[in-house]
């Protein structure tokens, strides 16, 4: 029996061969009713879509790249796991790509490798400057993840300043008046340390503490063996304290340890949170309080813009609206709530994917109360 194609599909379900086309390509201008008929139609005729070939024909590989510092980081693991599930549901590959948060190595990535192999880009970035992403022309799409840099790309992020300032005034609320910033940086700057470290100061300001820059811990990484040493180093030379606000969980895991072998007791001693909201923090003893990203979101945004700029590049005109609905019924991505051209209050600002203006999305944040600020599972 010949393998069916697309006009097949798009005879049983009584429709055109573009928008059957529509409907496999996940294009929002299809209605509903329209969108089943013909899914059921693939299913009963067991269509398969050539990827290879539909990829070749415009041009493209099908493949994007997911450049992240560290594999080993909790964190971009788990934001890995969700981009690859992401990517999946477009028909795309993601190649993953560790940077070592060295600035050739970021270079090279936003360049596309040197290739042609890779669609598009998307990258978190430790060690790139504005300039860099200036002049781009030729280099594949891209979108960036982390603080925002001043221009270049479009973006997705939490807002971490206020993430961290809602953090610092739980710690304030519980009563706390001396809390060190493990990993903060005192210095202008956009990334997302100093992002987290001017929240936490702000906080300090709204409750009339005075700041003193010893408050701020430095390390020499984001990993639990700088974030047990940072701690060990304070207890050491006498320093009173009695919270914690940890720029990244791994740091407050870390910190965990050396307060338990120096006989500290958390939260009725010293209080802890961290940030990123990692699986190993459910299970730390005690469990860690953390601010939790949506990661799911942020790969979700990311992957949807992505695959935005991709087709503006190689097909500007984009799809064809569906000519049995031709008012274009609802966009899917209107209705799940991880619409790219959702802006900070969630709210479509009506942007089209004719817009070549870098794009700015900021996703949700949540503060996740555990044992290690409240002596007891919190919300």
């Amino acid at each position: 029996m010949a393998r069916p194609r697309i006009k097949d599909v798009a005879r049983h379900a009584g429709v055109s061969e573009k928008t059957v086309s529509n409907v496999i390509n996940d294009y929002a201008h299809v209605s509903d009713r329209t969108r089943t008929v013909v899914r059921a139609s693939i299913e009963q005729l067991g269509y398969r879509v050539n990827l290879a070939g539909r990829h070749l024909r415009k041009g493209r590989t099908g493949i994007i790249a997911l450049v992240v510092p560290e594999l080993d980081i909790p964190y971009f693991a788990e934001l890995a796991r969700h981009v690859i599930r992401e990517a999946e549901k477009c028909s795309l590959t993601v190649l993953i790509h560790q940077s070592g948060a060295d600035r050739a190595h970021e270079l090279a990535a936003l360049a596309g490798f040197g290739s042609t192999f890779v669609d598009g880009i998307i990258l978190s970035p430790l060690a790139l400057t504005a300039d860099d992403l200036r002049n781009r022309a030729g280099f594949p799409p891209t979108v960036l993840l982390g603080e925002l840099l001043e221009e270049g790309a479009d973006h997705v992020a939490i807002d971490n300043e206020r993430a961290a300032r809602e953090a610092t005034r739980h710690l304030i609320s519980l009563g706390r008046r001396t809390v060190l910033a493990v990993g903060g940086i005192d210095a202008p700057g956009l990334g997302t340390a100093e992002a987290r470290t001017r929240g936490y100061r702000a906080a300090l300001a709204e409750a009339g503490i005075a700041h003193d820059p010893a408050a701020l811990v430095p390390v020499d990484s984001f990993r639990m063996p700088a974030g047990a040493r940072a701690v060990a180093r304070v207890l050491r030379d006498g320093v009173r304290f009695d919270a914690l606000l940890c720029l990244n969980d791994q740091l407050a895991l870390g910190a965990l340890r050396t307060l338990y072998e120096h006989g500290v007791r958390v939260p009725e001693d010293v209080a802890v949170i961290g940030f990123d909201d990692v699986e190993g923090g459910r299970f730390s003893v005690p469990t860690l309080s953390t601010v939790a990203p949506d990661k799911a979101a942020v790969a979700k945004v990311a992957v949807q813009l992505l695959r935005r700029r991709i087709e503006e590049a190689t097909d500007p005109d984009g799809a064809e609206p569906d000519s049995t609905n031709p008012d274009g019924g609802d966009p899917e991505g209107a209705r799940d709530g991880a619409d790219p051209d959702a802006g900070r209050d969630g709210v479509v600002d009506g942007a089209g994917p004719g817009v070549q203006s870098p794009q700015d999305r900021i996703v949700a944040h949540r503060l996740v109360l555990r044992e290690s600020t409240e002596g007891h599972e919190g919300r």
